[in-house]
């Protein structure tokens, strides 16, 4: 999903056609780096739910900016994967 909201950010905001610019494709290098190499990911599913925040502050503040953006928007794009999320940061934040 994050692949799709930063693509979705950087088409709507940096007006790329079909490839990531610079910025957003060392976002998503990073962001993958980080989702590939955590130890809670088997039980956290997503980042945003986590007590420990691993992302630099520079690149959690990049990342907050696009799912800020996308995050609404992704109910037009992708309706079932935005509701799937909803669906699960809501029962695993209980």
């Amino acid at each position: 999903m994050i692949l799709f909201m930063i693509k979705l950010f950087c088409v709507k905001k940096h007006k790329t056609s079909v490839c990531l610019c610079e910025e957003c494709d060392k976002l998503l290098s990073y962001a993958y780096q980080k989702i590939e190499h955590c130890p809670f990911m088997e039980t956290k599913t997503f980042c945003s739910i986590c007590k420990v925040h691993c992302y630099n502050v520079s690149m959690r503040e990049k990342i907050k900016v696009v799912m800020a953006f996308s995050g609404p928007r992704m109910l037009l794009y992708h309706p079932v994967a935005a509701m799937s999320h909803l669906i699960h940061s809501k029962i695993l934040r209980r």
